[in-house]
Protein backbone atom coordinates (compact mmCIF):
# COMPACT_ATOMS: atom_id res chain seq x y z
CA UNK A 1 0.00 0.00 0.00
CA UNK A 2 2.83 2.40 0.81
CA UNK A 3 4.63 1.77 -2.49
CA UNK A 4 1.36 2.11 -4.38
CA UNK A 5 0.64 5.45 -2.69
CA UNK A 6 4.07 6.85 -3.42
CA UNK A 7 4.06 5.56 -7.00
CA UNK A 8 0.63 7.01 -7.71
CA UNK A 9 1.65 10.41 -6.37
CA UNK A 10 4.81 10.53 -8.44
CA UNK A 11 2.93 9.46 -11.56
CA UNK A 12 0.36 12.19 -10.90
CA UNK A 13 3.15 14.78 -10.72
CA UNK A 14 4.57 13.64 -14.06
CA UNK A 15 1.19 13.63 -15.79
CA UNK A 16 -0.02 16.98 -14.47
CA UNK A 17 3.26 18.72 -15.30
CA UNK A 18 3.28 17.31 -18.83
CA UNK A 19 -0.35 18.28 -19.36
CA UNK A 20 0.23 21.80 -18.03
CA UNK A 21 3.24 22.30 -20.29
CA UNK A 22 1.47 21.04 -23.40
CA UNK A 23 -1.67 23.07 -22.67
CA UNK A 24 0.21 26.32 -22.12
CA UNK A 25 2.37 25.92 -25.22
CA UNK A 26 -0.71 25.05 -27.26
CA UNK A 27 -2.43 28.18 -26.01
CA UNK A 28 0.66 30.24 -26.80
CA UNK A 29 0.96 28.85 -30.35
CA UNK A 30 -2.76 29.28 -30.93
CA UNK A 31 -2.80 32.93 -29.85
CA UNK A 32 0.38 33.67 -31.78
CA UNK A 33 2.25 34.99 -28.74
CA UNK A 34 4.96 32.33 -29.28
CA UNK A 35 6.29 32.14 -32.79
CA UNK A 36 9.36 30.51 -34.34
CA UNK A 37 8.51 31.38 -37.93
CA UNK A 38 11.09 33.27 -39.98
CA UNK A 39 10.55 36.89 -40.95
CA UNK A 40 12.45 39.70 -42.62
CA UNK A 41 14.03 41.26 -39.51
CA UNK A 42 15.81 38.10 -38.41
CA UNK A 43 13.30 37.48 -35.60
CA UNK A 44 15.28 39.46 -33.05
CA UNK A 45 12.38 40.77 -30.95
CA UNK A 46 10.05 37.83 -31.59
CA UNK A 47 12.82 35.33 -30.91
CA UNK A 48 13.73 36.83 -27.52
CA UNK A 49 10.06 37.13 -26.47
CA UNK A 50 9.44 33.50 -27.40
CA UNK A 51 12.46 32.37 -25.37
CA UNK A 52 11.11 34.21 -22.33
CA UNK A 53 7.72 32.54 -22.74
CA UNK A 54 9.42 29.14 -23.14
CA UNK A 55 11.40 29.40 -19.90
CA UNK A 56 8.38 30.71 -17.98
CA UNK A 57 6.00 28.00 -19.24
CA UNK A 58 8.48 25.23 -18.41
CA UNK A 59 8.95 26.60 -14.87
CA UNK A 60 5.26 27.05 -14.12
CA UNK A 61 4.45 23.58 -15.47
CA UNK A 62 6.89 22.02 -13.00
CA UNK A 63 5.31 23.95 -10.13
CA UNK A 64 1.80 22.96 -11.21
CA UNK A 65 2.67 19.26 -11.39
CA UNK A 66 4.25 19.12 -7.95
CA UNK A 67 1.52 21.10 -6.22
CA UNK A 68 -1.41 19.28 -7.81
CA UNK A 69 0.12 15.88 -7.06
CA UNK A 70 0.63 16.84 -3.43
CA UNK A 71 -2.96 18.07 -3.06
CA UNK A 72 -4.61 15.19 -4.92
CA UNK A 73 -2.64 12.33 -3.38
CA UNK A 74 -2.22 11.04 0.19
CA UNK A 75 0.26 12.93 2.34
CA UNK A 76 3.71 11.55 3.07
CA UNK A 77 2.67 10.56 6.56
CA UNK A 78 -0.29 8.51 5.32
CA UNK A 79 1.85 6.37 3.02
CA UNK A 80 4.16 5.20 5.78
CA UNK A 81 3.52 3.21 8.91
CA UNK A 82 5.20 5.89 11.02
CA UNK A 83 5.46 9.65 10.67
CA UNK A 84 8.27 10.51 8.24
CA UNK A 85 9.44 13.49 10.25
CA UNK A 86 11.16 16.52 8.79
CA UNK A 87 13.67 14.52 6.79
CA UNK A 88 11.01 12.30 5.27
CA UNK A 89 8.82 15.28 4.44
CA UNK A 90 11.73 17.06 2.76
CA UNK A 91 12.60 13.98 0.71
CA UNK A 92 8.97 13.60 -0.29
CA UNK A 93 8.82 17.17 -1.55
CA UNK A 94 12.06 16.76 -3.48
CA UNK A 95 10.75 13.54 -5.06
CA UNK A 96 7.54 15.29 -6.14
CA UNK A 97 9.50 18.22 -7.56
CA UNK A 98 11.81 15.93 -9.55
CA UNK A 99 8.85 13.96 -10.89
CA UNK A 100 7.10 17.13 -11.98
CA UNK A 101 10.33 18.25 -13.63
CA UNK A 102 10.36 15.04 -15.63
CA UNK A 103 6.83 15.74 -16.80
CA UNK A 104 7.60 19.38 -17.59
CA UNK A 105 10.48 18.25 -19.81
CA UNK A 106 7.89 17.68 -22.51
CA UNK A 107 8.26 21.39 -23.23
CA UNK A 108 11.78 20.73 -24.55
CA UNK A 109 10.45 18.71 -27.46
CA UNK A 110 7.44 20.97 -28.00
CA UNK A 111 9.65 24.02 -28.56
CA UNK A 112 12.68 22.37 -30.18
CA UNK A 113 10.77 20.83 -33.09
CA UNK A 114 8.99 24.01 -34.29
CA UNK A 115 12.08 26.15 -33.53
CA UNK A 116 13.89 24.49 -36.42
CA UNK A 117 12.05 26.88 -38.71
CA UNK A 118 13.55 29.91 -37.02
CA UNK A 119 16.14 31.97 -38.86
CA UNK A 120 19.08 33.10 -36.71
CA UNK A 121 22.08 34.64 -38.43
CA UNK A 122 24.36 34.04 -35.46
CA UNK A 123 22.89 30.69 -34.38
CA UNK A 124 23.31 27.57 -36.49
CA UNK A 125 21.05 25.42 -34.30
CA UNK A 126 18.08 27.45 -33.02
CA UNK A 127 16.23 24.32 -31.94
CA UNK A 128 19.03 23.47 -29.53
CA UNK A 129 18.95 26.98 -28.09
CA UNK A 130 15.18 26.90 -27.62
CA UNK A 131 15.36 23.47 -25.98
CA UNK A 132 18.11 24.67 -23.64
CA UNK A 133 15.90 27.52 -22.44
CA UNK A 134 13.15 25.02 -21.71
CA UNK A 135 15.60 22.96 -19.63
CA UNK A 136 16.62 26.06 -17.67
CA UNK A 137 12.97 26.81 -17.04
CA UNK A 138 12.39 23.29 -15.71
CA UNK A 139 15.31 23.64 -13.28
CA UNK A 140 13.95 26.98 -12.09
CA UNK A 141 10.53 25.42 -11.63
CA UNK A 142 11.99 22.63 -9.48
CA UNK A 143 13.29 25.16 -6.97
CA UNK A 144 10.04 27.10 -6.84
CA UNK A 145 8.04 23.85 -6.59
CA UNK A 146 9.83 22.83 -3.39
CA UNK A 147 8.91 26.18 -1.88
CA UNK A 148 5.31 25.85 -3.06
CA UNK A 149 5.04 22.46 -1.34
CA UNK A 150 6.43 23.92 1.88
CA UNK A 151 4.18 27.00 1.95
CA UNK A 152 0.63 27.28 0.65
CA UNK A 153 1.07 31.04 0.40
CA UNK A 154 3.84 30.57 -2.19
CA UNK A 155 1.67 28.17 -4.18
CA UNK A 156 -1.25 30.59 -4.08
CA UNK A 157 0.93 33.43 -5.33
CA UNK A 158 2.27 31.38 -8.24
CA UNK A 159 -1.22 30.24 -9.23
CA UNK A 160 -2.61 33.77 -9.05
CA UNK A 161 0.35 35.19 -11.01
CA UNK A 162 0.03 32.57 -13.76
CA UNK A 163 -3.71 33.24 -14.09
CA UNK A 164 -3.12 37.00 -14.27
CA UNK A 165 -0.37 36.75 -16.90
CA UNK A 166 -2.41 34.51 -19.18
CA UNK A 167 -5.41 36.81 -18.84
CA UNK A 168 -3.18 39.75 -19.70
CA UNK A 169 -1.79 37.95 -22.76
CA UNK A 170 -5.27 37.10 -24.05
CA UNK A 171 -6.43 40.70 -23.57
CA UNK A 172 -3.31 41.99 -25.35
CA UNK A 173 -3.96 39.75 -28.36
CA UNK A 174 -7.62 40.74 -28.55
CA UNK A 175 -6.71 44.41 -28.27
CA UNK A 176 -4.16 44.07 -31.06
CA UNK A 177 -6.68 42.43 -33.38
CA UNK A 178 -9.32 45.02 -32.55
CA UNK A 179 -6.87 47.85 -33.24
CA UNK A 180 -5.98 46.40 -36.64
CA UNK A 181 -2.42 45.41 -35.75
CA UNK A 182 -3.15 41.72 -36.33
CA UNK A 183 -1.87 38.74 -34.36
CA UNK A 184 1.76 39.02 -33.36
CA UNK A 185 4.04 37.80 -30.62
CA UNK A 186 3.25 39.36 -27.25
CA UNK A 187 5.74 39.99 -24.51
CA UNK A 188 5.42 38.15 -21.22
CA UNK A 189 3.32 40.08 -18.71
CA UNK A 190 2.85 43.15 -20.93
CA UNK A 191 -0.27 44.79 -22.30
CA UNK A 192 0.64 48.01 -24.06
CA UNK A 193 -2.87 49.44 -23.95
CA UNK A 194 -1.73 52.88 -25.12
CA UNK A 195 0.94 53.96 -27.57
CA UNK A 196 0.89 57.62 -26.55
CA UNK A 197 1.83 57.15 -22.91
CA UNK A 198 4.87 58.76 -21.33
CA UNK A 199 8.21 57.04 -21.84
CA UNK A 200 10.99 57.50 -19.29
CA UNK A 201 14.37 55.86 -19.86
CA UNK A 202 12.89 53.22 -22.17
CA UNK A 203 10.16 52.44 -19.61
CA UNK A 204 6.50 52.80 -20.52
CA UNK A 205 5.07 54.46 -17.44
CA UNK A 206 1.51 53.14 -17.69
CA UNK A 207 2.64 49.59 -18.41
CA UNK A 208 5.10 49.75 -15.52
CA UNK A 209 2.42 51.00 -13.11
CA UNK A 210 0.07 48.20 -14.16
CA UNK A 211 2.80 45.60 -13.62
CA UNK A 212 3.82 46.94 -10.21
CA UNK A 213 0.23 47.35 -9.00
CA UNK A 214 -0.67 43.81 -10.07
CA UNK A 215 2.38 42.37 -8.28
CA UNK A 216 1.56 44.30 -5.10
CA UNK A 217 -2.12 43.34 -5.03
CA UNK A 218 -1.52 39.68 -5.88
CA UNK A 219 1.25 39.48 -3.27
CA UNK A 220 -1.08 40.78 -0.56
CA UNK A 221 -4.26 38.91 -1.50
CA UNK A 222 -2.51 35.56 -2.05
CA UNK A 223 -0.87 35.80 1.39
CA UNK A 224 -4.04 36.82 3.22
CA UNK A 225 -5.64 33.32 3.58
CA UNK A 226 -2.37 31.93 4.92
CA UNK A 227 -2.21 34.74 7.48
CA UNK A 228 -5.76 33.97 8.61
CA UNK A 229 -4.87 30.29 9.03
CA UNK A 230 -1.77 31.14 11.05
CA UNK A 231 0.76 29.57 8.64
CA UNK A 232 4.49 30.01 8.91
CA UNK A 233 5.40 33.68 8.86
CA UNK A 234 8.50 33.26 6.70
CA UNK A 235 6.53 31.53 3.95
CA UNK A 236 3.90 34.27 4.05
CA UNK A 237 6.52 37.04 3.92
CA UNK A 238 8.43 35.74 0.89
CA UNK A 239 5.42 34.43 -1.02
CA UNK A 240 4.76 37.71 -2.84
CA UNK A 241 8.09 37.54 -4.66
CA UNK A 242 7.69 34.06 -6.15
CA UNK A 243 5.34 34.82 -9.03
CA UNK A 244 7.17 37.95 -10.23
CA UNK A 245 10.48 36.14 -9.71
CA UNK A 246 9.57 33.59 -12.37
CA UNK A 247 8.90 36.41 -14.83
CA UNK A 248 12.10 38.27 -13.96
CA UNK A 249 14.16 35.08 -14.26
CA UNK A 250 12.62 34.29 -17.65
CA UNK A 251 13.49 37.75 -18.95
CA UNK A 252 17.00 37.52 -17.55
CA UNK A 253 17.59 34.14 -19.18
CA UNK A 254 16.22 35.34 -22.51
CA UNK A 255 18.36 38.50 -22.67
CA UNK A 256 20.92 38.75 -19.86
CA UNK A 257 22.68 41.67 -21.58
CA UNK A 258 19.55 43.04 -23.27
CA UNK A 259 21.12 42.24 -26.61
CA UNK A 260 18.67 41.98 -29.47
CA UNK A 261 15.99 43.92 -27.56
CA UNK A 262 14.77 47.15 -29.13
CA UNK A 263 14.39 50.35 -27.16
CA UNK A 264 10.60 50.24 -27.46
CA UNK A 265 10.48 46.66 -26.09
CA UNK A 266 12.97 47.07 -23.27
CA UNK A 267 10.41 48.21 -20.68
CA UNK A 268 9.33 44.78 -19.29
CA UNK A 269 12.97 43.70 -18.93
CA UNK A 270 13.69 46.75 -16.79
CA UNK A 271 10.45 46.66 -14.78
CA UNK A 272 10.46 42.92 -13.93
CA UNK A 273 12.98 43.19 -11.03
CA UNK A 274 10.96 45.99 -9.45
CA UNK A 275 7.83 43.85 -9.70
CA UNK A 276 9.57 41.31 -7.46
CA UNK A 277 10.09 44.04 -4.86
CA UNK A 278 6.46 45.19 -5.17
CA UNK A 279 5.12 41.68 -4.67
CA UNK A 280 7.43 41.16 -1.72
CA UNK A 281 6.19 44.40 -0.16
CA UNK A 282 2.60 43.21 -0.35
CA UNK A 283 3.27 39.85 1.30
CA UNK A 284 5.55 41.33 3.97
CA UNK A 285 2.81 43.81 4.89
CA UNK A 286 0.32 40.95 5.33
CA UNK A 287 2.85 38.94 7.35
CA UNK A 288 3.33 41.91 9.68
CA UNK A 289 -0.42 42.21 10.20
CA UNK A 290 -0.89 38.44 10.66
CA UNK A 291 -1.27 38.55 14.50
CA UNK A 292 -3.94 41.23 14.25
CA UNK A 293 -5.71 39.36 11.45
CA UNK A 294 -5.82 36.21 13.57
CA UNK A 295 -7.24 38.15 16.54
CA UNK A 296 -10.00 39.58 14.37
CA UNK A 297 -10.77 36.11 13.04
CA UNK A 298 -10.98 34.64 16.53
CA UNK A 299 -13.12 37.53 17.74
CA UNK A 300 -15.54 37.02 14.87
CA UNK A 301 -15.76 33.28 15.54
CA UNK A 302 -16.38 33.66 19.30
CA UNK A 303 -20.08 32.99 20.21
CA UNK A 304 -22.01 35.91 21.66
CA UNK A 305 -23.80 35.47 25.05
CA UNK A 306 -27.60 35.24 24.80
CA UNK A 307 -30.14 36.42 27.35
CA UNK A 308 -32.27 33.57 28.78
CA UNK A 309 -35.95 33.76 27.88
CA UNK A 310 -38.38 32.38 30.53
CA UNK A 311 -40.92 29.89 29.29
CA UNK A 312 -44.54 31.02 28.97
CA UNK A 313 -47.31 29.22 30.91
CA UNK A 314 -48.26 26.05 29.14
CA UNK A 315 -45.08 25.95 27.05
CA UNK A 316 -42.13 23.68 27.53
CA UNK A 317 -38.61 25.05 27.67
CA UNK A 318 -36.80 24.83 24.32
CA UNK A 319 -33.80 22.59 23.94
CA UNK A 320 -30.65 24.27 25.22
CA UNK A 321 -32.54 26.84 27.32
CA UNK A 322 -30.71 28.21 30.32
CA UNK A 323 -31.33 26.59 33.67
CA UNK A 324 -31.80 30.02 35.20
CA UNK A 325 -34.95 30.49 33.12
CA UNK A 326 -36.38 27.30 34.58
CA UNK A 327 -35.51 28.44 38.10
CA UNK A 328 -37.18 31.80 37.53
CA UNK A 329 -40.37 30.09 36.35
CA UNK A 330 -40.30 27.64 39.26
CA UNK A 331 -39.82 30.43 41.82
CA UNK A 332 -42.76 32.40 40.43
CA UNK A 333 -44.95 29.27 40.60
CA UNK A 334 -43.94 28.63 44.22
CA UNK A 335 -44.81 32.17 45.21
CA UNK A 336 -48.23 31.90 43.58
CA UNK A 337 -48.91 28.53 45.20
CA UNK A 338 -47.90 29.76 48.66
CA UNK A 339 -50.31 32.68 48.50
CA UNK A 340 -53.19 30.43 47.53
CA UNK A 341 -52.43 27.99 50.34
CA UNK A 342 -52.33 30.74 52.95
CA UNK A 343 -55.64 32.11 51.74
CA UNK A 344 -57.41 28.75 51.78
CA UNK A 345 -56.15 27.92 55.25
CA UNK A 346 -58.44 30.59 56.72
CA UNK A 347 -61.50 28.67 55.54
CA UNK A 348 -60.99 24.97 56.22
CA UNK A 349 -63.01 22.54 54.16
CA UNK A 350 -66.06 20.95 55.68
CA UNK A 351 -65.64 17.21 55.41
CA UNK A 352 -69.42 16.60 55.54
CA UNK A 353 -70.67 18.98 52.85
CA UNK A 354 -67.54 18.91 50.77
CA UNK A 355 -67.52 22.73 50.53
CA UNK A 356 -65.83 25.55 52.33
CA UNK A 357 -67.68 28.57 53.82
CA UNK A 358 -67.17 30.51 50.55
CA UNK A 359 -69.30 27.99 48.69
CA UNK A 360 -66.57 26.68 46.42
CA UNK A 361 -65.95 22.94 46.17
CA UNK A 362 -63.46 21.45 48.53
CA UNK A 363 -60.00 20.82 47.03
CA UNK A 364 -58.62 17.39 47.55
CA UNK A 365 -55.01 17.06 48.42
CA UNK A 366 -54.76 20.69 49.69
CA UNK A 367 -52.50 21.00 52.66
CA UNK A 368 -54.24 22.57 55.73
CA UNK A 369 -51.45 22.03 58.18
CA UNK A 370 -51.26 25.78 58.73
CA UNK A 371 -54.65 25.59 60.65
CA UNK A 372 -54.40 23.55 63.87
CA UNK A 373 -57.20 21.07 64.39
CA UNK A 374 -57.64 22.08 68.07
CA UNK A 375 -57.90 25.82 67.47
CA UNK A 376 -61.08 27.86 66.70
CA UNK A 377 -61.62 31.53 65.98
CA UNK A 378 -63.56 33.58 68.57
CA UNK A 379 -65.56 36.68 67.72
CA UNK A 380 -62.87 38.84 69.31
CA UNK A 381 -60.19 37.25 67.15
CA UNK A 382 -58.68 35.38 70.13
CA UNK A 383 -57.60 31.85 69.93
CA UNK A 384 -59.37 29.39 72.23
CA UNK A 385 -59.24 25.69 72.81
CA UNK A 386 -62.07 23.47 71.80
CA UNK A 387 -63.78 21.38 74.38
CA UNK A 388 -64.49 17.85 73.85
Amino acid sequence: MAARGWGGSLATAVGVAAGAGAAQLGLGYGLGIISWQPNTDGQTATWVASLAWTAWIAATSAVAGAYCADRLSPTAASTLEKSPGRLGTALWRIALAISSGVGASITVALVAVPARAAVRFNDSSPQTTAGAYAVLGVILGLLIAIGALASRAIAANVIASVSWLWLLAIVAVIDGVAAGRGIKAAQLGVWQFTLSGPLTRNVHVWDALLTLAAALVIGALAALPAARRGDNGVGIAISGAMGPLLVAAAYFLAAPKLSGVGADEMSPYLVAPYAVIAGLAGSVAVAGLAPRIQKLRLAGARPRPTKPIPAQPGESLPAGASASAARVDADSSDRAGGFGAAKSSLWPDDPKSGTNPTGSPARTGTATASTPSTATLTPKGKRGRGRG
